[in-house]
């Protein structure tokens, strides 16, 4: 499976130079270093402390822009939904409240469903927090990260409605229905390969094109 390409802001610098701190900036380079942390050494090796070191600031530094670890965690998920955003749409370019895709065919289907799955599997430091029970069930939440979520969902849902309008989907299809078991299905899915219980890339290319064909023909009303 082909890893996702990732925006990454940072350039490597000659050896023995040190990366200037700019106030503007400390806020991306402790998300970008937080979400590092995750991918090596899990979610409970993370700390505040940890953080500040990675980057080279003091250990107040970071508290500066996150009250605690868990406004940490939850600014990182937000971070996730925002680069999930390019995913939502069948088109897989970065989505607004205003922008639909006009396309509507099985082939566009199935490059979303690998798309979703790319972006589950090659970052899953990002997604187990964006879908982890841990933070949905915490009473901590941040608004900004349920606004960012939410918004990532509406535009699914909204992307199905313009079909229809466009009578490129059946109008019997429920947009939300339909948007909430699609992406339950593809959660399902990325999930049981994060957690490596399927390995199998031509089992995975396989169900993806079956799940592809469903959801198809879901759309048109077969």
């Amino acid at each position: 499976m082909a890893k996702l390409e990732i925006e990454n802001s940072s350039v490597p610098l000659p050896v023995g130079e040190s990366k200037p701190y700019h106030h503007g900036d400390l806020r991306r380079q402790l998300l970008d270093a937080a979400a590092k942390l995750i991918r090596d050494e899990g979610e409970a090796a993370l700390s505040m402390r940890k953080l500040a070191q990675a980057v080279g600031v003091s250990r107040t530094a970071p508290y500066h822009h996150f009250n605690d670890k868990q406004a940490l965690l939850c600014a990182v998920a937000e971070e996730g939904f925002r680069r999930f955003r390019a995913i939502v749409t069948a088109g897989g370019g970065p989505a607004e409240a205003t922008t639909h895709v006009d396309v509507l065919d099985e082939a566009a289907i199935r490059q979303f469903i690998s798309r979703y799955i790319n972006f589950a599997v090659n970052n899953a430091e990002y997604y187990d927090l964006m879908f982890g029970g841990h933070l949905w069930k915490s009473q901590q939440l941040t608004a900004s990260l349920k606004a960012e979520a939410y918004a990532s969902f509406k535009i699914y849902v909204d992307q199905i409605r313009h079909w229809q309008q466009s009578r490129l989907a059946a109008a019997a299809v429920d947009p939300l229905r339909y948007a909430q078991v699609s992406w339950s299905t593809l959660h399902g899915m990325s999930r049981l390969l994060i957690d490596g219980i399927y390995l199998d890339s031509a089992a995975v290319a396989a169900m993806s094109d079956s799940a592809a064909n469903m959801f198809w023909r879901q759309l048109q009303g077969v």
